[in-house]
């Protein structure tokens, strides 16, 4: 069984954590959550729900779905023994991501990037954030030089999105895709004639 850490920060764009939680426990992959003390404030600004409840609501159906304490640093996903998959961070606030660019583990989250870090695991990042100053952008130049992948939430177009979902599903899909994982989230770009 894959597993894989979804990390959700104080940044805007809890509703692409939701979905991918939900695309991965529907695969039957292994997901371990961890949210900042602030991610889960605006996970419940933003969508009206109460993180912990919800993930309880949701292992009723999932039992590969589990809430890590991000204070806990005694937590399996803490060490690198443990053998996750990957490390998604979504979505990634420029706070956590600065302290992950310079090493400080000073949270479960920030610990479990830099495990996936130094056992060259998958580590996505996907900023929410604009505009970027320099040291965001150092920052993400940082975190890329050593092994990171920065996918931002930029969704397409090519596909003809008509819906809110149709924009959330493809910022998931392309992580997914990147990470190898089937999904039909979105319509992939074919190679296709263009006429005048």
């Amino acid at each position: 069984m894959k597993k894989i850490v979804v990390g959700i920060t104080g940044a805007s764009g809890s509703i692409y954590a939701k979905r991918m939680i939900e695309v991965l426990v529907e695969q039957g992959i292994l997901v371990h959550v961890i949210a900042t003390d602030t991610g889960k404030k605006v996970f419940n600004y933003e969508l009206s729900l109460n993180l912990e409840d919800w993930i309880t609501e949701m292992q009723q159906q999932y039992s590969n779905l589990k809430l890590e304490d991000n204070h806990n640093l005694f937590a399996g996903v803490a060490s690198g023994s443990y053998g996750f998959d990957a490390v998604i961070i979504l979505p990634c606030s420029m706070g956590t991501m600065a302290e992950i660019s310079h090493g400080l583990s000073s949270n479960l989250l920030c610990r479990a990037a830099d495990v996936a870090l130094k056992e060259s695991r998958p580590l996505i990042i996907v900023p929410r954030e604009t505009p970027l100053n320099t040291i965001h952008l150092e920052n993400m130049c940082r975190l890329s030089k050593v092994g990171a992948t920065i996918i931002p939430a930029m969704p397409g177009f090519y596909h003809h999105p008509q819906t809110m979902d149709d924009l959330i599903n493809f910022v998931v899909g392309k992580i997914l895709s990147y990470l190898k994982i089937e999904h039909e989230l979105f319509k992939k770009w074919e190679d296709t004639k263009y006429e005048d």
